[in-house]
């Protein structure tokens, strides 16, 4: 069909509308005036898509923020075990060293408990008292043999 035929059944259409009952035409003309209402009421609405868009935005910053909190925290961790670590190995380190002071004042209080015992070993082991030790030369070896 063309476009004049079409025009001329649209035509034909509106004037069998027009013959219609006046009730029927009330109703449908209500009907497009209230049609007419919802489209301008739709074309004025506002957008939900910038609502939509700002709602997105708010999401992705809060991921964002999330994101970041997350990688915040297994960083600090790390850090907190890596500076435990440190400590404990110095805790090691400081016993290890005062073990090793131990062991050394503990030889060197032998090394002079040794040295007292050797002297003292020295001093009573004389035949002769330092004291009387002039009184030793003077004496002659032959009186033990009487």
């Amino acid at each position: 069909m063309n476009s004049d035929q079409e025009f001329a059944k649209h035509a034909g259409q509106h004037a069998d509308i027009e013959a219609l009952d006046p009730e029927l035409q009330q109703a449908l003309g209500d009907f497009k005036a209230s049609v007419h209402a919802w489209g301008d009421a739709m074309v004025s609405r506002p957008r939900t898509v910038q609502h939509t868009v700002v709602r997105r935005a708010w999401r992705l910053a809060a991921g964002t923020v999330l994101a970041s909190v997350l990688i915040a925290g297994a960083v600090t961790a790390e850090l907190y075990e890596h500076h435990e670590h440190q400590v404990q190995q110095a805790r090691i380190a400081a016993e290890h060293k005062a073990e090793e002071q131990q062991r050394a004042l503990e030889a060197q209080r032998a090394r002079e408990d040794q040295d007292l015992l050797a002297k003292v070993d020295s001093d009573v082991s004389r035949e002769v008292p330092s004291a009387l030790e002039p009184l030793a030369y003077l004496m002659s070896d032959d009186t033990t043999t009487k």
